[in-house]
């Protein structure tokens, strides 16, 4: 790109911010119209929440705002190369995606896109894209290369299912090949590709391991979600002997590598989740006592209550065991026979005076990793907010499309 087209780009980023949600949806309908075979990759529960339009958006203006510093978006284009991974997106998809973008920008914008505009949006879009390409090429390489590895998606076969609560039930699954796995981070989430009886297209989802790697099976742990197509189909229609057709783990939500540098593994941890998030955090403290680590960790949960509370009995005894653990398990609603100190910590939803007693005596010294649905994040980066917690001590992920990219561009 040229200075002109760099400028050209950043002075659309206002018309982004007014328009940008009306140019993803745009976009969406008009490309599935012309390659409905995308289908199979993109879950159209995200398309008709509007939550994938909105997560296009904030990337689209994320790079436009940053377009003569691209190098501040590195965890942007990391983390959405490990979802276009779990999902199998390929460089001839690119072409696909840049002639409807194009196309939805002169739609909405009208007269407003200028031909020299959409001149520099087409140079910008291939720049992306070849980033894109290149750092995407790298992972499946590094994937499908590594002992065990392999391409797309593989057989797996359900060896466990086990409701861990009223609304998250547990799949073990192994490969049918009996293979050993490649080693794997927890934090990280297996895509599933789904054909649902009576669907024309099939389906991809993707899940948090609930288990760290032991070089055998994998264990998911799946939410039913009201009206759930494919939840619905795992919790009803899956069985111990099913196969499902497995990528390899992607995602960047992990703790550091033991002893690497600047890794802060010396700082307390503190570890927050809302209901089903529980899942990749759960991986996460499970992984760093098998390493043997003496890191304090505080393991806040937050649930609507005992019946939909997952893993009780599996973190009691983690706690049990290791002495540097604590946790603050928060219950919206406390029925009876519901014990303090045994089932549950604190009632009510967690709030800053609710939480400081259970937080390092220095809460600002600390590292904090949070998952869960969009309203919990956005909660808990206020408390970090109020605490004025540094933005290089938050790790977080949302289920589902992210709708911000704020905690992976620096500041």
């Amino acid at each position: 790109m040229n200075a002109q087209q760099i400028q050209l780009v950043k002075a659309t980023v206002p018309a982004l911010r007014a328009h940008g949600e009306d140019i993803t949806r745009h976009f969406y309908a008009d490309m599935f119209r012309a390659h409905p075979e995308l289908l199979n990759i993109f879950n159209p529960a995200n398309q008709s929440t509007g939550k994938q339009a909105r997560s296009l958006a904030a990337s689209v203006l994320a790079y436009a705002e940053h377009i003569d510093d691209a190098g501040r978006l590195g965890g942007m284009v990391e983390r959405i190369a490990h979802k276009h991974v779990s999902l199998e997106v390929q460089p001839e998809h690119y072409p696909i995606v840049g002639e409807h973008l194009l196309g939805a920008i002169a739609a909405v914008l009208g007269d407003a896109a200028t031909p020299e505009i959409l001149d520099a949006w087409a140079a910008a879009y291939g720049q992306l894209a070849e980033l894109m390409i290149r750092v995407e090429g790298e992972m499946y390489t590094a994937g499908a290369t590594q002992p065990g590895g392999w391409h797309g998606f593989k057989p797996f076969r359900v060896t466990e299912k086990k409701a861990e609560s009223s609304e998250i039930t547990s799949f073990v699954l192994e490969p049918v090949d009996g293979q050993p796995l490649p080693r794997h981070r927890a934090g990280q989430y297996l895509a599933l590709r789904v054909k649902v009886p009576g669907q024309e297209h099939f389906q991809i989802r993707q899940y948090s391991l609930s288990a760290p790697w032991d070089g055998r099976r994998y264990r998911i742990s799946v939410k039913r979600e009201p009206g759930g197509l494919v939840s619905g189909h795992l919790h009803d229609g899956v069985r111990v002997g099913s196969e499902l057709a497995v990528h390899l783990p992607a995602g960047d939500f992990t703790l550091p590598e033991p002893g690497s540098v600047g890794s802060g593994a010396v700082r307390p941890l503190v570890m927050l989740s809302g209901g089903v998030g529980i899942t990749p955090l759960l991986a996460m403290l499970r992984e760093l006592l098998e390493q043997g680590s003496s890191r304090p960790v505080t393991f806040v949960h937050a649930v609507r209550g005992r019946e939909v509370q997952a893993f009780h009995d599996e973190i009691t005894g983690l706690i049990t065991a290791n002495p540097q653990v604590k946790r603050a398990t928060f219950y919206e609603t406390v029925s009876e026979g519901d014990m303090p100190g045994v089932h549950f910590d604190q009632a009510g939803q967690i709030s800053l005076d609710a939480l400081r007693p259970y937080l390092p005596a220095d809460a600002q010294q600390a590292d904090y990793y949070y998952c869960g649905p969009v309203g919990f994040v956005d909660a808990v980066e206020a408390l970090l907010d109020a605490l004025r917690v540094p933005a290089t001590q938050r790790f977080t992920e949302t289920f589902g499309p992210s709708q911000s990219f704020s905690a992976v561009i620096p500041a």
